[in-house]
Formats: C-alpha cells, structure tokens, sequence
C-alpha cells in the first residue's frame, strides 16, 4: 500500500528546477556583501578630502622651492629635489640646529606629559573603584578639563599664570611668600613648566576615562581572593590590576604619545605664534618655520620627517607590544 503526499492547500507548491533551467540570480547576497563597502564609503570619501589629499600635497611641495613668490600658484614652484631635507636635517646649520634643539625639547616634553598623564588617571580611576559618599560626583569633577574646549581652557590658564595678575603668583608670591619677585612663566625656562602643566591638566582625565573603563571588566572575585590570601593594596594593584589593564594601557600610551607629541593648540594658545626657545615644540617649530619665514618647502619637509618618525616609533611600538603579548600568553 502506497502513501500520497498532499500539499497543504495553503502552501505554495514548491517546483524543482530542471537541470537545463537557469536558476534566478542571487540578489540578496550580492547586496548583503556590498552593503558594508557602500556604508563605509562616505567615510572613506572624507578621510581622502580631509587627511590624505592634504597629505599628498604636503609631501609634493617638500621638493619644491616653495617661497612667498610661489603662493599664488604653488604648482609653479621649480623642483628641488632633496634640498630642503638636506637643510632640515644640517644640524651644523642653524635651521638643522633649531629642529634638533625642538625634537629634543619636545621628546622630553612628551615623556613627562605622558607618564604624568597615565600616572595621575590609573591612580584616579583604581581609587574610585571603591564605593562611597561622593564617587560619582568626583567622577564628573575629574572629567570638566577633558570636556572643556581646548581654547577656552589653555585662555584661562594663559591668564592664570600672568607675573603680575595672576593667580599662580597671587598664590605663591603674594600669599605662600616663595621668592623674592614674581616669577615668568610664559617667557623663559619656566615656559616649559608651564606648558607641561597645562598639557598634563588637560590629558589625564582621558587617561583616568580609559583606565576606569578597563577596571570594570576585571571581576571583583580576584581581588576577594587575593584579600583573604593576605594580599595588600599594593600586591593587588601589581598583581591583578597592571597585569589585567596591560592591553588597555598599550594602547592608550600610545595616543596619549601621539597627541602629545603633534600637540599644537596647546602651546599656540599659551604662547601665541612665537613660542619661547625652552618650550619650542616641533608642531609650533614647524609652523614657525614655515609662516613665519615663508618658506613652505622647508616646512613641508619637515613635516614629512616628523611623519616618518611618528610612524616607525609606532611601527616599532606596536611590534614590541605585539611580542610582549605573545610571549606572555605562551
């Protein structure tokens, strides 16, 4: 006895293409594989208008002769070849002898704003971890100078430390009575101090945002554990903290150098467009050397080598990282 199978009258008969039948096009594959192209492609689109075209020309016009007679029609500035990478990096001359003199200064800069930057916002953000009266408003407080534009910020501090009305020598002056007549800070040695409080002021509390981030995601088991071992504070934060938040803090060692080291408003705002020879950074440096002197080829070559350093330091961070990584998994 044989079964009959009967299609359900509200099914749709399904029929089976014959082998010879050419079988419809797959439409919606076809979308689903370009749609992530077409999302991405207004983003692509203003990255090539905003960094790389600008990018392009700047690397052109570093083997130009580019001077003020050229401004109007920078195309029709003569070729020079490697002439003004020679210049820039003569250190027996004096355009080489000010670049070096700026890359020094600002390499020294950028490792004490960075190590004071992560410093101050892993401690920040490890101290309120813990739960008490107060906590999230600290947590607001601490955040107001990362949330603040950069103008109106470094604006204040330039007022703040005026010689003769501002706050920093009202208070240590005028109230602490430490030294004998007001000190300079935006002119001279004490400009490089300055600048660097105002740099670590406005990085550390991005620090203090990612490290607090990362802290969420290490369990509160590890550290009730390590306290009935008798772990302290101290073993704690070496031994489950760093170790755990190694990642995280590769990465954001990494832009706070990046930022640092490029950093213009920072010092430009301070300072205005002639900045002192103690807190010269090479982004204020290569303005200089370019608007200033009118010599756009110079600049330009500048630039691209401070490009090129930038991209073998992260070349080389990033694969150090990378091995550190691996072997620690291992």
């Amino acid at each position: 006895m044989t079964e009959t199978a009967v299609a359900h009258p509200t099914e749709p008969a399904v029929r089976k293409a014959t082998p010879g039948e050419a079988r419809p096009p797959r439409r919606s594959g076809r979308r689903r594989v370009a749609l992530p192209y077409l999302l991405l492609l207004p983003a692509l689109i203003l990255e090539l208008l905003v960094h790389l075209v600008p990018m392009l020309m700047g690397i052109t016009m570093s083997f130009r002769e580019l001077t003020q007679f050229y401004i109007r029609n920078w195309s029709e500035a003569p070729w020079s070849g490697l002439d003004n990478y020679t210049v820039a990096i003569d250190f027996d001359a004096p355009v080489g002898q000010a670049l070096l003199t700026s890359f020094l200064t600002t390499c020294l800069f950028t490792v004490l704003s960075v190590g004071l930057c992560w410093l101050l916002g892993t401690a920040a953000a490890v101290f309120l971890q813990e739960n008490f009266r107060g906590r999230g408003f600290l947590r607001t407080l601490f955040l107001v100078p990362y949330a603040l534009p950069v103008y109106a910020a470094v604006i204040t501090w330039a007022f703040m430390f005026q010689r003769d009305n501002g706050l920093i020598n009202h208070v240590l002056h005028d109230q602490l009575g430490t030294g004998d007549t007001p000190a300079f800070w935006l002119i001279g040695d004490n400009s490089f101090w300055a600048l660097l409080i105002v740099s670590v002021w406005k990085g550390w509390p991005f620090a203090f945002l990612t490290v607090m981030a990362g802290l969420q995601n290490i369990p509160r088991d590890m550290y009730e554990a390590a306290a009935l071992d008798g772990a302290g504070v101290w073993k704690q934060i070496r031994h489950i903290t760093l170790p755990s938040l190694r990642s995280i803090n590769q990465v954001l060692v990494l832009v706070l150098f990046l930022w640092t080291f490029n950093d213009f408003n920072t010092p430009f705002v301070l300072f205005g467009k002639a900045a002192p020879e103690a807190a010269d950074l090479i982004s204020v440096h290569i303005y200089q050397s370019s608007f200033q002197t009118w010599n756009f080829g110079t600049g330009s070559a500048m630039s691209v080598l401070l490009l090129l350093f930038l991209l073998v330091v992260t070349g080389v961070y990033l694969l150090l990282t990378s091995r550190g990584r691996k072997a620690t998994d291992a």
